[in-house]
């Protein structure tokens, strides 16, 4: 049986990240851009991180350049602009696509385990939310519309249990 800890990234300084060095701790798992009407979100992610973080939640952003050229830039610029505008905090990973045949394996088995509207694997938008649970399985995918502040109530449950 597969789960979020069979599978690693980069970080966005380039180093290997075995999201097995999460194992125990509920996930929010984002595709994220930097020039999205969406993006204002980060400082959302940032709160929920900030609040549940010790509690042992852990927020990973994923930028991804495949919704309207919205994150173009390096991941050097995209970290910069993560912390100036946002004083993100939480791992951001490399840039990523999130569909089709380059799609981070990551992302295949996110949309797999939890379709989007009418049983959708595609990941529709940025800001796509995925909440995994301390056992490392898929909980709830969330659309790019739920602010990170209306999911409270399923943190707090994933952190419960």
């Amino acid at each position: 049986m597969t789960t979020v800890y069979d599978f690693e990234a980069l970080s966005i300084d380039g180093k290997p990240v075995a999201l097995k060095k999460f194992k125990g701790k509920a996930m929010l798992i984002v595709n994220t851009a930097s020039a999205c009407g969406f993006t204002p979100q980060f400082s959302g992610l940032e709160k929920l991180h900030e609040a549940y973080g010790k509690q042992g939640l852990v927020v990973l952003g994923f930028p991804c350049n495949q919704f309207g050229a919205q994150d173009a830039g390096s991941d050097n610029e995209i970290a910069e602009f993560c912390q100036l505008n946002y004083g993100v905090t939480f791992p951001m990973m490399a840039k990523i696509e999130v569909n089709g045949a380059g799609a981070h394996p990551l992302y295949q088995w996110l949309a797999a385990e939890a379709p989007g509207l009418l049983g959708s694997k595609s990941i529709k938008w940025n800001f796509t939310k995925f909440l995994v649970g301390k056992d490392g399985r898929v909980l709830k995918r969330y659309a790019p519309t739920d602010t990170p502040e209306s999911l409270t109530k399923d943190l707090q449950a994933a952190l419960a249990a």
